[in-house]
């Protein structure tokens, strides 16, 4: 028996598949996204051959089952477009979340980013959709007053996805993705008039709110959408136990990010992103505590990291961080990126890459002891291909000491979101392996320890209490 369909609004592909009534996955079907122009920062790709691409996708899952279960869907944060309300037609590509055309409006609000981040729990950057849409109606006068006059939309794809496929009945998003558009007060759960303000973009013309789960939205399919998320949201609730703030999940791949969920009244530590996971029908909201690691599978490409062992580890005095366009959370540093304490010359390139990896490590062993430090933490969960290598998992295992398993299933965002959609209590355990690591690695462990102080004195801020 079918209990959801859920379909993974991706940036390089679409994903959609079946899941039955014990939690798994069946059916799998994927597409590669359309192809991304990149010109001058800007990050573009055709909006309606995307969302003909996804619907497509969903219809040839359907075509596995003879139900129409409830729907879950899933997206990439803060990519947007604006659209002909009557046609329906794109006005604008689909501007993805890569895209640095904000920065310009992230120039003009630095004096007021500790205002935005107390909001919105972020910190400004052109990653989000508020600093785009800003930059994009003050180059373009008439576009703004048609959307004032309701002529056209603007919104993150999930938003034009659902106004599709409910043939414009529905001019909404979820609160998971409203909270990453540097729009919406996540105290409040709504739009904030200030950030408005500040961004220039009225009020008026952006969806409604709505929760994440419990949706019940009629589409023209057939289909019932119960539940619209983020991805990172969907790949984060299907991978730990509920409202848990003792596990973490570490995620590397593209990029990375370190995350836990906070409980009741809990402040997020200093620096560190507060992610909105989910809204509930009640309306009551999870949050989370988000570090972050930027672009580490750019840093690693060029070098042969599948040949790198955990014995390589801490062969060599040099030092390094691994993120080449800046430190994400809770750094965020665009000067330091990838960088070395020492010269590489006489270096191969697998020792190269072993420093990379290293960097990786201890980037990630200093957000957990960060975590650990707040709220004790229990169990790591690793995902995402990066989480592949035995370097890494060894290398996290044995710095932070902290029991480490590896996460097997690989749609994690899909099956999130078809649990969510599904409405029901799925008791599968999670698919992972323990990583079993040698009881000490005191060379890598005295190691991370001097990178800390090596990078405290490289970013000149005050050594570590803890």
């Amino acid at each position: 028996m079918t209990a959801a369909i859920a379909l993974d609004l991706g940036t390089t592909s679409v994903k959609a598949a079946l899941m039955d009534r014990y939690g798994q996955l069946t059916h799998l079907t994927t597409r590669s996204a359309p192809v991304m122009d990149i010109h001058q920062g800007q990050y573009e790709s055709n909006a309606l051959h995307y969302a003909e691409t996804a619907e497509a996708i969903l219809e040839e899952c359907l075509s596995r089952t003879g139900h129409r279960p409830p729907l879950g869907l899933c997206s990439q944060r803060s990519s947007f477009l604006i659209w002909d309300k009557t046609s329906g037609q794109p006005v604008t590509p689909l501007i993805s979340w890569q895209d640095d055309r904000g920065s310009s409006a992230c120039e003009r609000l630095q004096t007021t980013s500790d205002t935005i981040r107390g909001l919105t729990g972020l910190r400004l950057t052109p990653y989000y959709f508020g600093p785009k849409l800003s930059v994009l109606l003050q180059e373009n006068p008439v576009w703004r007053e048609n959307l004032i006059l309701g002529k056209w939309l603007t919104g993150t794809l999930d938003t034009f996805m659902i106004w599709r496929l409910t043939a414009g009945r529905y001019f909404v998003t979820d609160a998971s993705m409203a909270a990453r558009t540097l729009l919406m007060d996540i105290s409040r759960l709504q739009w904030s008039d200030t950030l408005c303000r500040l961004f220039d973009i009225p009020h008026t013309i952006l969806p409604d709110i709505l929760p994440s789960i419990g949706l019940n939205l009629p589409l023209n399919n057939g289909l019932t959408l119960q539940a619209s998320i983020g991805d990172q949201s969907a790949a984060l609730i299907s991978s730990l136990t509920p409202h848990t703030s003792h596990e973490a999940l570490v995620n590397l791949g593209t990029g990375g990010f370190v995350i836990r969920a906070l409980a009741a009244d809990e402040p997020a530590l200093n620096g560190y992103l507060q992610t909105l996971v989910y809204q509930n029908k009640q309306r009551q909201a999870q949050f989370a505590v988000e570090g972050t690691l930027n672009s580490i599978a750019s840093a690693l490409a060029p070098y042969p990291v599948s040949e790198c062992s955990p014995q390589d580890l801490a062969a060599t005095d040099i030092f390094c961080l691994a993120e080449p366009s800046g430190l994400g959370a809770p750094f965020f540093r665009k000067d330091y990126g990838l960088h070395f304490s020492q010269t590489l010359d006489g270096l191969t390139q697998r020792q190269i890459a072993t420093l990379l990896l290293e960097a990786i490590i201890f980037r990630v062993t200093h957000i957990l002891e960060e975590f650990h430090h707040q709220t004790p933490l229990t169990q790591i969960y690793l995902s995402g291909g990066l989480s592949e290598l035995p370097i890494l998992q060894h290398g996290i295992s044995q710095c932070i000491r902290i029991p480490v398993a590896h996460l097997r299933q690989k749609e994690t965002s899909l099956q999130g979101t078809a649990m969510l959609a599904s409405g029901l209590t799925i008791t599968c355990q999670k698919n992972a392996d323990k990583i079993v690591s040698p009881d000490t690695h005191t060379a890598l462990i005295k190691k991370y320890q001097r990178w800390k102080k090596w990078l405290d004195a490289l970013l000149g801020i005050r050594a570590h209490s803890h």
